[in-house]
């Protein structure tokens, strides 16, 4: 199977409103998913980040929590905002690589689908981020793409997600996210993998003092 094949039957398939609808409701059960099995207490303080639109963020606060979504544009938070119907969320514009909080802030720290769309490099400065904010021994939450194990899975899942995505992907997938997290100070307790393997909810403890 070559490339213009993967690419021709990509296009395609974007153009069915059943693939939107699909996708739709998987991003919303994988977002439901993260919040179960990140399991945070009941009066824990999250931290959103690289929100966009908000559906993490959302499906916190459907669950009580306290919520701060931040994300680099301007206009994605306004988008977000004009959706919060949540009292218990705020949306800000901030820098992921520099986050305007104090140390220790947060119970948990989560990012979702955001990391694959950065260099690794950048990666890395945004997960030191994440944990300088949260607690000593905060929860610390990776919600991304992944390859499924099986052979046939795996190339199909691969090259579908990488006409869309682009090098940053490449580069993300192929890439260690376990040894990336213990080099930010982040123990990694648990990962599920969701969607046959394409996606993973990854869960870590802060080790920081």
């Amino acid at each position: 199977m070559d490339k213009a094949f993967f690419l021709f039957i990509n296009k395609l398939l974007r153009k069915l409103p059943v693939f939107h609808v699909i996708v739709n409701i998987l991003s919303s059960r994988i977002r439901i998913e993260a919040v179960d099995f990140i399991n945070a207490k009941n009066d824990s303080k999250i931290l959103d980040i690289a929100t966009g639109t908000g559906k993490q963020a959302f499906a916190f606060a459907r669950r009580g929590y306290d919520v701060i979504g931040v994300d680099l544009s301007e206009d994605i938070v306004k988008v977000a905002n004009r959706r919060n119907i949540y009292e218990n969320v705020t949306f800000i514009v901030a820098d992921a690589t520099n986050i305007p909080f104090k140390n220790n802030q947060f119970d948990v720290s989560c990012i979702s689908f955001a990391l694959h769309d950065m260099p690794l490099s950048i990666g890395k400065k945004v997960l030191d981020e994440m944990v300088r904010v949260t607690k000593p021994k905060g929860k610390i939450a990776v919600v991304d793409h992944a390859l499924p194990k099986n052979k046939i899975s795996r190339y199909l899942v691969y090259h579908f997600v990488k006409a869309k995505e682009g090098k940053n992907y490449i580069e993300f997938v192929k890439s260690d996210l376990q040894t990336l997290l213990r080099e930010s100070e982040i123990k990694v307790e648990m990962e599920l993998s969701v969607v046959l393997g394409a996606v993973r909810i990854v869960k870590g403890i802060t080790q920081n003092i």
